[in-house]
């Protein structure tokens, strides 16, 4: 099997601090932003960069999105493509970056997101058929239904309670409250606070989903000769799994497993490490029932214990598991498309050192998980300060 182990290192990143609305600001808009703002923080400039890697954002959805992206960038690219696997999209593009830079198609690759919390006008919602002849009709409350069946599921087979996934919620809070960028970095949160807030699909909590807002992010990857004269310290991706065996919750033959236990094992193996060897997690939070099944999923804890095992331990970033050192999207925000993006920059800046009040201790090693759909695409990351 084909491995991209230590073959290619993040250098540079750019966060937007998300905002609420769309404050005038386009997804195209964002991505110039972050992408002038990482491809500076790697020490480069335009013309260095080779590739480009791209999501399509749902606030203005459309066809043949790479090539608007460099023709609005003002790139010259010998790669280019479109990474659609929703929130996975983000993890997703860093293997597919480094694939392309050990297979000699460019040496640098640009990879981006950008959305808005609100559409641009003449974009369309791409809901594709599947989803409009065959679960539209019976009303589901968008995502919210479908990791709601998931969380109900899984408190049935498992005994998991309310309270146990409530305290995701409230250890990414205390995360978020060392991080000047989170939507929700202010207000500390209690498990009480979680089970009385408004309930929104049974048994999800208004503070156990997820707030869309406007944000993006950016991420320069490259080979080994220019991560060594990097500014900052490269983080080399050590491995990646990807999998997917379903779009529509309908079709899922077990709600309570996820690909994950497909994407994370192989990402583990093509590492040569176990998840006991990680420093911290950064898993996808559109919800707190994702983080539990993610951390079963990917070998954290035995199927079914993913609720005794976040109350038995300290997720904080100063915690015996740091999770979602940036406060996660539950409390950074959802930014559409580039939500899952949050969790890659998040893994790449606690590698570099760069975690600031927040930063997890010695930190060398970490695991990174995008979700796309409801627990659909799924694509697990190692990550490495060693190559």
């Amino acid at each position: 099997m084909m491995s991209l182990r230590g073959k290619a290192a993040a250098i540079g990143i750019a966060e937007m601090r998300p905002v609420k609305d769309m404050g005038g600001l386009t997804p195209l808009a964002i991505m110039a932003r972050m992408a002038r703002a990482a491809i500076d923080d790697a020490g480069l400039e335009p013309r260095d960069i080779g590739g480009l890697l791209c999501g399509v954002p749902v606030g203005d959805t459309g066809m043949i999105y790479p090539g608007s992206v460099v023709e609005y960038l003002g790139l010259s690219v010998r790669y280019l493509d479109v990474v659609d696997i929703g929130g996975a999209s983000s993890a997703g593009m860093m293997w597919r970056a480094a694939a392309a830079i050990d297979a000699g198609m460019c040496h640098t690759v640009l990879c981006v997101a950008g959305d808005t919390f609100g559409r641009v006008p003449g974009s369309h919602w791409p809901a594709i058929s599947l989803t409009r002849e065959f679960e539209a009709p019976y009303g589901p409350a968008a995502a919210n239904t479908g990791y709601a069946l998931i969380a109900q599921r899984h408190m049935f087979e498992y005994g998991t309670t309310p309270e146990q996934l409530a305290k995701i919620a409230v250890d990414q809070r205390t995360n978020a409250l060392k991080n000047p960028n989170a939507l929700f970095g202010v207000t500390p949160i209690t498990v009480d606070d979680v089970l009385r807030s408004p309930l929104i699909v049974d048994p999800l909590h208004l503070l156990e989903i997820v707030k869309p807002c406007t944000g993006g992010a950016a991420y320069i990857m490259t080979g080994k000769e220019r991560a060594l004269r990097a500014p900052h310290p490269p983080v080399w991706l050590l491995g990646a799994g990807e999998h997917c065996r379903h779009s529509n919750i309908t079709y899922s033959r077990d709600i309570t497993t996820s690909p994950i236990s497909v994407s994370a094992p192989a990402a583990f193996a093509m590492a040569g490490l176990t998840p006991r060897d990680m420093h911290f997690v950064q898993p996808y939070d559109c919800y707190t029932i994702t983080v539990c099944i993610t951390l079963e999923d990917a070998g954290f804890c035995q199927k079914g214990q993913g609720g005794r095992f976040v109350a038995e331990h300290d997720l904080t970033y100063a915690g015996d598991l740091p999770c979602n050192t940036h406060g996660g999207q539950l409390s950074f925000g959802q930014p559409g498309l580039a939500g899952g993006m949050t969790h890659v920059i998040e893994g790449i800046r606690q590698l570099m050192g760069r975690g600031g009040e927040r930063q997890v201790r010695d930190a060398q090693l970490g695991f990174v998980n995008g979700n796309g759909g409801i627990m659909s695409e799924q694509c697990s990351l190692v990550l490495s300060r060693e190559a």
